[in-house]
């Protein structure tokens, strides 16, 4: 027998052996609903109806295996690397572990409990394994490899070129390049930062859970009717009837802070929200931060980097730390000078009021509000009587109609399955031709389990290269629930909010790409659009048909609108320097030496040399610093709503001088061809250039926040 034919009859019997083998693993995995084809209309959707926390671990292991066996026959393709039979097949890979992630994403985020984080903690070594398995396959970053260094004298389309290098470039900063010893190193860094991601995440969710503020009667004074009402049913709901309860998230603390007469209570609510995971007790993060950071550092030296930021930021648009700095200096000295005048405004009138105090954190809300009164006649309360979340959810709608050419309508007959009974859908079409474009699922309660804050994700993104596909979009947000019978009332602040994440939304409907890698984007970018978004609720064609009175109906009128627009300066020093506290703060603790740090006296210090007035808090404080330190996202990244707010303070400006204002027909249909349908297809400065003409001006958000 010839050496040919013997290799030929080897490599048959191995191919019949893998086939049997991914035959069997499907044929197991096909009785997990997680891992199924979603069925039903729209191309098919999640079957949350049928979801169970106790299937999700198999249909996870079932998935990865699934993934693996797929990645394995890319990398022994014996055939010369292709863009066709290497990134073609990679971006194919996968469907059955994207299904169950779907699924693993709402129970880690909606749905969360104990049962479901002991799982999540035994999954999260697995999943960093699997990730290691993919990013170091030698042979698989080979092929890429030369399909990279093939583009030189065979350039691909643009969108193909594109994609070829984000894949290259994040297997190149993942490891790929490594010897053996270093990569079995990179590995274990990794599966050690998965399991103190989810310990991280779940310490915070304890905190919020079991720290809630109970109310008397006696004590509910400045608190609005409403307010009550709703606080009065969750201290129901945890056997606590004819008591009020204030629970420990910021959608129930911010409006507490605002407007409670009861300063001692104030301090408490301020105390146990801003000290989530710093309590020195077995949900404390200080710890598990500095270890984060100590790996972090030993991670990116391995591939030859001083410091995690460097390797973070080399493909974002900032491209380094340095720039990112300088953006956030540039403002920091201007939102403190503003932060002395609002406190000095605040004393000056709490003086005249007769109250015997200096102003702390926990009175900061509370007196801004009285100052908003003072100077504009502007109460937030009276606001929030003409901010209704339905009408506000109809407005979204309306500047999609406009804008991007999209109809909402709700799905009332249960042929989409939710997985929870607050949950609506829309269908959304295409107003010229009825298209379907996808589906919109809104989640918009608080609920125990839910972390906290307001978010976008889709089930499933838009991709053309195999048949187009129907999007799946959510948005979340944790408003309290109202009592039976009564409107959800918002403030300005969380309107602005719930059209931010719709901003997210409508950037996953507009994509035109052809491949799913490049549905992602440069993460100081992609909050661009969502922050864009957010300047058509101050537009006059949402202002009088959508923002009318919870109980009269009547609209808003004339003079309160002006007092809001005259307003919209107003305590810009407080949202700056909470915003950019944060921001700089996960940039200094990650150029710093991780070796030994003391994460409490980190922050601290730190925030006292950038002379923070001490009258108000970061965002978000280092221990429960989600963004930063339950996953990378955000890691040295948090600068990047700033970075966006210039873009955006750039572009609100072409719509307030362009013929049509904010519903101009040709800019709009640029802002949708160039900012929004290419995602990350196109360079994100060249995608901006195209829109505006030229680079954004910085000067544009100093402008746009009255500095």
């Amino acid at each position: 027998m010839t050496n040919s034919l013997k290799h030929y009859l080897l490599m048959t019997f191995l191919i019949s052996i893998l086939t049997a083998c991914n035959q069997n693993v499907k044929s197991t995995a096909s009785n997990n609903v997680l891992i199924k084809e979603w069925e039903g209309p729209y191309g098919g959707v999640p079957a949350f109806d049928k979801m169970k926390v106790e299937d999700i671990k198999d249909a996870m292991i079932q998935g990865m295996k699934l993934r693996l066996i797929e990645i394995e026959n890319i990398a022994k393709n014996k055939d010369e690397p292709s863009f066709e039979n290497t990134i073609l097949q990679m971006e194919r890979s996968g469907k059955e572990l994207n299904r169950v992630y779907s699924y693993y994403g709402i129970l880690s985020s909606n749905l969360s409990s104990p049962e479901f984080r002991k799982i999540q903690s035994e999954l999260a070594p697995l999943l960093s394994d699997h990730q290691s398995k993919i990013n170091q396959n030698e042979s698989l970053f080979k092929r890429i490899e030369t399909v990279f260094n093939n583009l030189k004298d065979n350039p691909l389309e643009p969108d193909q070129q594109r994609l070829v290098e984000i894949i290259y470039n994040s297997f190149f900063m993942n490891g790929a390049s490594l010897n053996k010893e270093k990569k079995k190193e990179y590995a274990s860094i990794n599966k050690k930062l998965s399991e103190l991601y989810i310990k991280f995440s779940n310490n915070i969710l304890n905190d919020e859970e079991g720290y809630i503020t109970y109310l008397s009667e006696k004590e509910l004074g400045g608190l609005s009717e409403g307010f009550i009402k709703s606080a009065a049913e969750v201290a129901e709901k945890n056997g606590k009837t004819g008591s009020y309860a204030i629970t420990n998230t910021r959608s129930s603390m911010d409006p507490f802070l605002t407007f409670s007469t009861e300063r001692e209570i104030r301090k408490k609510v301020w105390e146990n929200y801003y000290s989530r995971s710093d309590n020195n007790d077995e949900f404390d993060n200080k710890e598990i931060i500095a270890e984060i950071l100590k790996l972090r550092k030993e991670r990116v030296n391995l591939l030859g980097y001083e410091n995690y930021a460097q390797w973070r930021l080399q493909d974002r648009m900032a491209k380094n730390p340095e720039n990112a700095m300088e953006l956030m200096m540039s403002v920091w000295p201007l939102a403190i000078k503003r932060v002395a005048e609002e406190v000095e405004d605040m004393q000056k009138l709490a003086n005249l009021l007769g109250d015997d105090i200096k102003i702390e954190p926990w009175d900061y809300r509370y007196y801004a509000e009285k100052v908003r009164k003072s100077k504009y006649d502007l109460n937030s309360e009276e606001v929030k009587q003409y901010l209704q979340l339905d009408k506000l959810t109809d407005a979204m709608h309306y500047v999609a109609g406009r804008l991007f050419g999209y109809k909402f309508k709700k799905i009332t007959d249960g042929s989409v399955p939710v997985f929870h009974p607050d949950v609506e859908v829309w269908e959304v079409a295409n107003k010229s031709n009825g298209k379907n474009i996808g589906l919109w699922y809104l989640d918009p309660y608080a609920r125990q389990g839910k972390r906290s804050g307001a978010w976008a994700s889709t089930f499933r993104g838009h991709t053309t290269f195999d048949g187009k596909t129907n999007v799946l979009a959510t948005n979340n947000s944790n408003f309290v629930k109202p009592a039976k019978g009564e409107s959800i009332l918002v403030s300005w602040d969380d309107a602005t909010t719930f059209f931010h994440e719709f901003g997210h939304a409508l950037h996953y409907f507009s994509s035109n790409v052809r491949y799913p890698s490049l549905n992602g984007g440069v993460r100081d970018y992609t909050e661009f659009q969502s922050q864009l978004l957010e300047r058509w609720l101050s537009t006059d064609e949402v202002i009088k048909q959508f923002l009318v009175h919870n109980k009269t109906g009547e609209p808003i009128p004339d003079e309160l609108v002006s007092k809001i627009k005259k307003a919209s300066k107003f305590n810009q020093g407080f949202s700056t320097t909470e915003y950019l506290a944060s921001a700089l703060i996960d940039m200094k603790i990650h150029l710093a030496d991780p070796e030994n740090i003391d994460v409490a006296k980190f922050e601290k210090e730190t925030l006292a040399e950038m002379q923070m007035p001490k009258e108000l808090p970061m965002r978000h404080r280092t221990p429960h610093f989600g963004h930063v330190f339950s996953g990378e996202g955000y890691a040295t990244a948090y600068y990047g709503y700033m970075w966006a707010d210039v873009l955006t303070s750039d572009a609100t400006e072409a719509f307030v001088n362009a013929p049509g204002g904010f519903y101009d027909d040709e800019l709009s249909k640029r802002m949708v061809k160039y900012l929004f349908a290419p995602r990350n297809s196109i360079d994100p400065a060249e995608a901006y250039r195209l829109f505006r003409g030229r680079d954004a001006d910085v000067s544009a958000l100093k402008r746009d926040r009255g500095f």
